[in-house]
């Protein structure tokens, strides 16, 4: 390969002997598209290894954002926000009108089978299936009031993560992305570990229209365990690190001449950049996913030495690991394939062998961060892509519910012990403090020092954006 480049750079050279007029103005008008990239690059700053970072629009709260997500839609008020009216109530019918949209008919109330008890300074109510994150209230900041459009999972899982549930847009980590640049030129912007392939799949962490390089890494899928969630080759046994050097500036020439007779090609420079971030993978991602580094203790914080809480524990503790290394934006799924949160049925079975799996490791990150400075400038999200609804399907489920659930938030600018809005005295619809898909994203970019309306991107004559056309800054919430 090394000297294919050197013949093909002969013959460059002879070809420049023999310049015409044409060519000359052709190749020297290349020159303007350099200042107008020069122009573009005066917002940009850099980081302190050397990488570009794109400039927020102002001062952030959070620098990266870790995304906890619980497919299948957990329970609202069997989690985080109690219903006292419900368990007086249960078994009796519902005192008003259920949406006119349902995913499956439901009968009457269904009291929670979980006690609730008070954590922290704040006093903070949790249920008994969360212990664990229970003992952390005082830096988590709920939101009771939040709301989708969608009672189905793929419509609610697009609207939660690329803010709709119609359309091919962007996923929230591209976005993110997009908008701030890497930290780290060596690893991606954008991870998302064990991502269900489920509902939406890859368009959950898809870039749609935005350039190819926003699109979200995934290392391993829902479906096997997190032990295989590595990235794969990202060690090039057969060719020296310089032979590679070699063969990507051979193209990188190529690539050149050809935009210089064609214009530029927006696949064939994502492609490139892609090899690019390959080929510099090499020298960190091995390290960066090594957990034999960390000590015992601090895998032990994170549920590794028990078989139920191992596995996403080993997510949670990945996510760390990149957070700490500069990943700008980094998703975590649990969906147990068999039992996900989507209780229609046996809500009690269900709920607590998913609160088991997650309920420590959860809180160890947060503990993590929090030990290593880092939650003060890491934003944690945790959410499913709706609630549920407080009357029951059959005699022991709930069914879907997107009128009104519970997100919380950790870290990164927000108020710690707090809670912002509610459902209405039995769970089903948002009450107070509403707070829509469409907020929440606004919100999580406002954190992030971004103006979600001046966060676009023109396509197709359109300028889009994360919130399409809605979406209200959550002012209550910041610290």
């Amino acid at each position: 390969m090394v000297s294919a480049f050197a013949m093909w750079r002969n013959k460059k050279l002879a070809d420049q002997a023999l310049i015409s007029r044409r060519r000359m103005l052709r190749e020297s008008a290349l020159g303007f598209g350099s200042l107008a990239a020069a122009s573009m690059l005066v917002e940009a700053s850099f980081g302190s290894g050397g990488q570009v970072l794109v400039s927020p629009h102002f001062a952030p709260r959070a620098r990266r954002v870790i995304f906890l997500f619980m497919k299948g839609g957990p329970s609202h008020m069997d989690t985080f926000e109690p219903k006292p009216m419900l368990d007086r109530d249960d078994g009796k019918p519902l005192p008003f009108d259920k949406p006119r949209v349902q995913f499956a008919p439901t009968g009457n109330l269904l009291r929670s089978p979980w006690k609730f008890r008070n954590y922290g300074e704040s006093g903070s109510a949790v249920s008994d299936l969360f212990p664990h994150v229970g003992q952390c209230v005082d830096d988590i900041c709920f939101l009771h009031g939040v709301h989708g459009t969608n009672a189905a999972h793929g419509g609610a899982l697009l609207k939660l993560h690329t803010g709709s549930d119609t359309f091919v847009r962007p996923s929230m980590g591209s976005w993110v992305s997009y908008g701030l640049g890497t930290e780290n030129k060596n690893l991606p912007s954008f991870i998302t570990i064990c991502p269900t392939l489920a509902h939406g799949g890859v368009k959950n962490w898809g870039s749609a229209f935005l350039p190819a390089s926003t699109q979200g890494t995934p290392l391993g899928v829902a479906s096997r365990p997190s032990t295989e969630a590595t990235m794969k080759y990202v060690q090039n046994n057969n060719a020296l690190s310089d032979v590679q050097r070699s063969q990507l500036d051979l193209l990188s020439e190529m690539n050149r001449e050809f935009n210089g007779a064609m214009g530029p090609h927006d696949e064939l420079e994502a492609r490139l950049k892609s090899f690019e971030l390959a080929y510099r993978m090499q020298s960190e991602m091995p390290e960066a996913q090594d957990l034999t580094r960390e000590t015992t203790a601090t895998k032990a914080l994170y549920g590794m030495n028990d078989a139920k809480t191992e596995d996403f524990g080993r997510q949670c503790l990945l996510a760390r690991r990149f957070a700490e290394r500069g990943v700008r934006f980094i998703q975590v799924t649990h969906s147990n394939t068999d039992v996900q949160w989507d209780q229609h049925s046996k809500l009690k079975e269900g709920h607590e062998q998913n609160a088991l799996e997650v309920d420590k490791p959860i809180a160890g990150l947060l503990r993590d961060l929090k030990s290593r400075g880092l939650l003060d400038d890491t934003l944690v999200l945790w959410a499913g892509e709706f609630g549920r609804t407080p009357t029951a399907q059959g005699t022991d489920g709930r069914d879907h519910n997107p009128y009104g659930f519970t997100v919380w938030m950790a870290g990164g600018g927000v108020r710690g012990g707090y809670h912002h809005g509610s459902t209405d005295e039995y769970g089903f619809y948002a009450k107070t403090g509403k707070v829509h898909v469409h907020d929440l994203h606004a919100t999580l970019l406002h954190l992030l020092g971004l103006d979600h309306e001046r966060l676009t991107y023109r396509y197709s004559g359109r300028d889009f954006r994360l919130t399409d056309v809605g979406g209200q800054l959550v002012p209550e919430i910041l610290a």
